[in-house]
């Protein structure tokens, strides 16, 4: 983990982006992944998000057709991946 990603946490409004995102019959399994990850690292400030989970969040920001609340999940998972070692 590094030190930048060390304190963050999910954010109350991210959270609940992801809770709705879960509780959609109609969200993709890619998505859900995402805001699950998510959701985990509420008030959990030494989790780190999976290379799993990233991936899955990478797919739902790139999807156009994917809805805000799904976005918002998915971008607070990725914001809490590591960094990639150069």
């Amino acid at each position: 983990m590094t030190k930048s990603n060390a304190k963050k946490v999910t954010s109350k409004k991210a959270a609940s982006a992801a809770s709705k995102t879960l509780k959609d019959g109609r969200t993709s399994k890619t998505s859900k992944s995402a805001a699950g990850s998510a959701l985990s690292q509420r008030k959990a400030p030494k989790k780190i998000t999976s290379k799993k989970a990233a991936s899955a969040a990478s797919k739902t920001l790139k999807n156009k057709s994917t809805a805000k609340k799904s976005k918002t999940a998915a971008g607070s998972a990725l914001s809490q991946k590591p960094k990639k070692k150069k």
